[in-house]
């Protein structure tokens, strides 16, 4: 089974870094970077406006909770937006080609 992981980050350096070290450790197989959203939002009590990037991460669904828990350790944020789910239908390639990162 398949799985998407979406995160917000503050610019597309850090983004692609934290990109970078799932692939490397073979916790996701694809990372996308989607530049240049404007991220309105209630903090800690009060309204903020901020630039931000989104990235969408695929994974196998049997990693999710490891990408997720690796993905915090690492982003730039201390309480960083981090959103998983697993995927009811994904294409046969996607699915084989996400499968195969586990082994």
């Amino acid at each position: 089974m398949s799985a998407l992981i979406w995160c917000p980050f503050p610019d597309s350096v850090r983004a692609e870094s934290a990109i970078g070290t799932l692939l490397d450790e073979r916790l996701v197989a694809c990372g996308n970077i989607l530049p240049g959203m404007t991220s309105l939002y209630v903090w800690q009590g009060e309204r903020h406006r901020d630039t931000e990037v989104g990235v969408l991460l695929k994974t196998d669904a049997a990693l999710l909770e490891q990408a997720i828990a690796r993905l915090s350790a690492i982003h730039p944020y201390d309480t960083p937006a981090i959103l998983g789910w697993r995927c009811d239908v994904a294409a046969p390639a996607t699915a084989a080609w996400l499968g195969a990162l586990p082994g």
